[in-house]
């Protein structure tokens, strides 16, 4: 039988300054709701995917009120070829018809849900998978895109199909779940007015449940570490109207303006800060709540 060799009297030291300088922050954020939406890098990789579960655990025992809503396109994509189902793109967009909506909804409201909830119910939590179809959670509405015709420059209206966004959500759902001390762990899959199910973007997801909770933070875990400066050095903190300013110069350009707009449209709803984080740190929630630095991009009103 073999033991662990005594930890040193420094590294003990170290353990103990951590806990101590994370006090302010488990104050600041005591009973508050912080939206984490998980995808991309970390998904997929085991060792990021036990310590994002176990960083969850550790906020909802902390005080706070976790909520994760998750993605998972690319797996969505490997069962669909799996299944023979072709899926169609129109100007970079997933057309989901029927077929491939069933799909969907078998791989984020089950699969995937389920592997989260299983991670985090192994980390000493207590996790309940959703998705908008329960209690009423979230009712959507179909979403269509204009895009100008490049031949005859006309501006027409694409149709995605059975591709949707929040129209409402019910938070007393989430309310009741946090009540009972479960951390739900949701899926972007709602049914709509017309009674059709439809697909809808996490991070859009994300956003429309955090504004509806007035969430303090929302997470977006993401494959960058935020918005970076001329320099190429992180930007720890900007107001909406500074990250504004800095598209308009050049400063965020190609795919970050996108997840930066979705920032804005998470402030727009109500949260209180909506932050771009890096996925791929270890323990990036924590880094990102308990210190001052953070490990991402904090956007505010």
């Amino acid at each position: 039988m073999t033991t662990s060799a005594p930890e040193s009297a420094e590294a003990m030291l170290s353990r103990a300054r951590i806990i101590s300088e994370a006090l302010p922050y488990m104050q600041r954020y005591d009973d508050k709701t912080i939206v984490v939406k998980y995808g991309g890098h970390a998904m997929g990789d085991p060792d990021l995917a036990r310590a994002f579960a176990r960083d969850i655990v550790l906020l909802k025992q902390s005080g706070m009120k976790p909520i994760v809503v998750h993605g998972g396109g690319p797996q969505i994509g490997a069962m669909l070829e799996k299944l023979g189902i072709k899926s169609e793109f129109k100007n970079g967009l997933r057309v989901t018809d029927r077929a491939t909506v069933e799909v969907v909804e078998m791989v984020l409201a089950g699969s995937i849900n389920k592997n989260i909830v299983s991670a985090i119910n192994a980390e000493g939590g207590h996790a309940i998978g959703l998705c908008g179809k329960d209690g009423d959670l979230v009712t959507a509405e179909r979403v269509t895109r204009t895009y100008r015709d490049p031949d005859s420059q006309i501006e027409k209206v694409l149709d995605l199909g059975l591709v949707g966004e929040p129209k409402h959500v019910n938070p007393a759902v989430l309310d009741m779940v946090a009540r009972e001390d479960l951390i739900p762990v949701v899926a972007p899959v709602a049914p709509g007015v017309d009674g059709e199910t439809y697909n809808i973007n996490a991070d859009t997801f994300a956003g429309a449940i955090a504004g509806a909770l007035h969430a303090t933070r929302l997470l977006f875990l993401t494959d960058v570490p935020g918005v970076l400066d001329r320099n190429g050095q992180r930007i720890v903190e900007l107001t909406r109207a500074e990250a504004k300013a800095l598209i308009d110069d050049g400063t965020i350009s190609g795919g970050m303006i996108p997840k930066v707009e979705t920032c804005f449209d998470a402030l727009r709803r109500g949260v209180e800060g909506a932050v771009i984080v890096n996925g791929k740190t270890p323990h990036a929630v924590l880094l990102e709540i308990f210190t001052e630095a953070g490990a991402g991009t904090l956007i505010r009103r």
